[in-house]
C-alpha cells in the first residue's frame, strides 16, 4: 500500500551502480515522479569514471529536507544496481534501511583481465542482510528480459521501488514521469519494464 501523502515527512534515497547500467536515469525518473505528485525534491549525482565501467553514485531527497547529500547511515533506501556495489555503499545505510538490489554481478575489468575475483554473490547477500532493516535481492536483469529489454533493468529496480509503496507517488504520477523521460521508441518496453518490477515490490510486502 502505498504511503499516505499526508503523513509523508522526507525519504533519502542513495543510488549506486557502475557506468552503463542507467543509475542516473533511474535517479531522475524517482525525482520526475515526486516533482508530478507535488512533493518537494533534491538531487545530486557523483560521476565516477562511467566511461570505464566506474561507479555512479547518486541520491534523491524527497519531502521536507534540503540537501540533496546523504550523509553516511542516513539513507532510508539504497538502490544498488550491482551486487558488490551495494555493499560498498552499506556506510550510507542504518538497521533501518530497505535495500533494493539486482543480484547480477556486472564484472569489473580487472576480474575479467584476471587481475582479481569477483566474489561470491551469496556472500554479499549476506553481508547486506545484516547491516539492513530490509533487503530485496531481485534479478531485475530477468524481468527486463521478460519486458523485452535487458537494457531495462534500472527501470524494472525504480518499478519495485514505486511498488514498495515507501513513497507517496501514485501510479498516475509515475507512469507520467515515465512518458516524460523516456523517448516514445522505447517508452512502451520500459512501461513493461516497470510493471513488472511494480508487481515485484507489491508482492515483496505480502
Amino acid at each position: 500500500m502505498t504511503q499516505a501523502k499526508e503523513a509523508f515527512k522526507a525519504m533519502r534515497i542513495f543510488f549506486t551502480g557502475v557506468g552503463g547500467q542507467g543509475t542516473l536515469l533511474a535517479t531522475r525518473l524517482v525525482g520526475e515522479a515526486a516533482l508530478e505528485e507535488g512533493l518537494s525534491v533534491a538531487m545530486s549525482e557523483i560521476h565516477g569514471m562511467a566511461q570505464r565501467g566506474g561507479v555512479v553514485e547518486s541520491s534523491v531527497v524527497v519531502g521536507d529536507v534540503f540537501s540533496p547529500t546523504i550523509p553516511d547511515g542516513e539513507a532510508d533506501i539504497l538502490m544498488a544496481f550491482e551486487p558488490l556495489e551495494a555493499v560498498r555503499a552499506l556506510p550510507k545505510c542504518n538497521p533501518k534501511t530497505m535495500v533494493i538490489s539486482s543480484t547480477i554481478p556486472l564484472v569489473p575489468f580487472t576480474v575479467a583481465t584476471g587481475q582479481s575475483t569477483y566474489p561470491d554473490v551469496e556472500e554479499l547477500r549476506k553481508m547486506t542482510e545484516e547491516k539492513v532493516g530490509r533487503l530485496l535481492w531481485v534479478d531485475a536483469m530477468a524481468l527486463a528480459k521478460q519486458a523485452g529489454s535487458d537494457r531495462a533493468s534500472n527501470i524494472v529496480m525504480v518499478g519495485i521501488l514505486a511498488g514498495t509503496g515507501c513513497l507517496p507517488i501514485s501510479k498516475q504520477s509515475w507512469q507520467g514521469a515515465l512518458k516524460k523521460i523516456l523517448p516514445g521508441r522505447i517508452l512502451e518496453v520500459n512501461r513493461k519494464a516497470f510493471e513488472l518490477g511494480f508487481k515485484a515490490g507489491e508482492e515483496s510486502g505480502k
